[in-house]
């Protein structure tokens, strides 16, 4: 029986090299500085507005935030949202 020890440094790398290869084989790499993305889920967009799913649901039936229904998701255009927290309607 060979027995062989797995130390923390041992680990990191298999990290790193999983990591590295992961980025290396993604289609659509993400750059840091992209802009968001052009629709968001009901739950960013709760965290970017600060409030709670029934407010957000309020906002969907009086029609003051727009959005699009796809397999029982909401999602919503960032644009939408900016001009919700500007106050332009």
């Amino acid at each position: 029986m060979n027995v062989e020890l797995i130390t923390s440094g041992d680990l990191d790398q298999l990290k790193k090299e999983l990591i590295e290869e992961i980025r290396k084989n993604n289609p659509h790499p993400r750059k840091h500085g992209d802009e968001p993305r052009a629709r968001l889920k009901s739950y960013k967009v709760r965290k970017l507005l600060g409030i709670s799913a029934g407010t957000l649901q309020n906002l969907r039936v009086n029609g003051t935030l727009p959005f699009t229904k796809i397999g029982g998701l909401m999602y919503y255009k960032f644009e939408d949202i900016q001009k919700l927290m500007e106050g332009r309607e």
